[in-house]
């Protein structure tokens, strides 16, 4: 299972992407931008705000779940057109 944040995470087709390619659940959270809370949670710890760690990773919440729904075939075809294209962009000058 992959846990994402951040602006990508708000697309579900993206998300979904992920998830086929991947073949693994994709978890998206309730709050999107976790890695402002997370700074803004350590920015508390230091001034003795928040509680420890576990209680702040206690807070995060799923808001969709995103399972594989992609044949094995097409994830072999469309991985492959992947590398592909990064071997062609890393070759080329």
């Amino acid at each position: 299972m992959l846990r994402v944040d951040g602006g990508m995470a708000a697309s579900a087709m993206a998300m979904q992407f992920i998830a086929d390619i991947l073949n693994a659940p994709v978890d998206r959270p309730e709050i999107m931008e976790t890695t402002a809370m997370g700074a803004a949670y350590l920015a508390g710890c230091g001034v003795d705000l928040y509680p420890d760690f576990d209680g702040f990773a206690a807070s995060w919440r799923r808001d969709r779940r995103f399972e594989p729904a992609m044949d094995e075939a097409t994830r072999e075809r469309k991985w492959r057109g992947w590398r592909n294209a990064v071997s062609r962009t890393l070759t080329q000058r």
